[in-house]
């Protein structure tokens, strides 16, 4: 499995003033050091007008669940302009399966609602989630019609939606997870912008620069 080694360091408020307070002597996040300029833009998803942000993550992936309890708020507060999306990688075959289980939530309008039990599961509980009869007790257990969602994580649909997952993943070069692209353009993450408060800055201010004219 690929992956990068992200930084650890959370901060559950002031995310707008740490780019400010490490970096100010720089004048801003500089590109190929804080952040990636793609050398191919990637078509988004959103209306003309809209930016869109991705965090590409795995529920797998111990550093996309240290990042979630700051990630969560920031997003929520995002500017109404602003499309926030996550999309699942699938760098293995548990990754994939567990890229079909975010898809399926999704298509049960359960992702609010279980997002951060399946990280927790994971990571705390110590449930693989690979088999479809734990992946059913588990949602029933937390009041999902288990079989229900088995239907739906085998689906046609959820296949689809995890292949286009791949391809977005590959468009992007996602080399490691948690990722956060802005408007098809620029990446950043925690390793490289420093830390995880810090590639929430750094998004920030690629917002910023993703509503400039060309």
């Amino acid at each position: 499995m690929k992956r990068r080694d992200f930084s650890l360091q959370l901060a559950a408020a002031g995310l707008g003033t740490v780019w400010a307070t490490s970096a100010g002597a720089q004048g801003g996040p500089v590109e190929g050091t804080h952040y990636t300029k793609l050398a191919q833009p990637v078509p988004v998803s959103v209306p003309a007008g809209k930016i869109e942000v991705i965090e590409f993550f795995s529920y797998g992936c111990p550093h996309c669940f240290a990042l979630e309890p700051t990630l969560e708020p920031w997003a929520k507060r995002l500017p109404d302009d602003v499309v926030f999306k996550r999309v699942p990688v699938g760098f293995n075959a548990l990754y994939e399966n567990y890229q079909k289980i975010y898809y399926a939530l999704e298509a049960m309008g359960q992702v609010e609602n279980m997002h951060r039990k399946v990280f927790n599961a994971i990571h705390q509980q110590r449930l693989r989630l690979d088999k479809e009869a734990d992946i059913a007790a588990f949602m029933t257990a937390n009041g999902i019609d288990g079989a229900k969602f088995v239907e739906l994580y085998k689906s046609f649909t959820v296949q689809t939606k995890a292949k286009q997952a791949q391809q977005l993943s590959q468009a992007y070069k996602i080399e490691g997870v948690p990722t956060l692209a802005v408007q098809g353009r620029y990446t950043t993450s925690g390793s490289q912008a420093g830390s995880n408060e810090r590639a929430l800055a750094v998004a920030d201010a690629l917002v910023q620069t993703a509503r400039k004219p060309g």
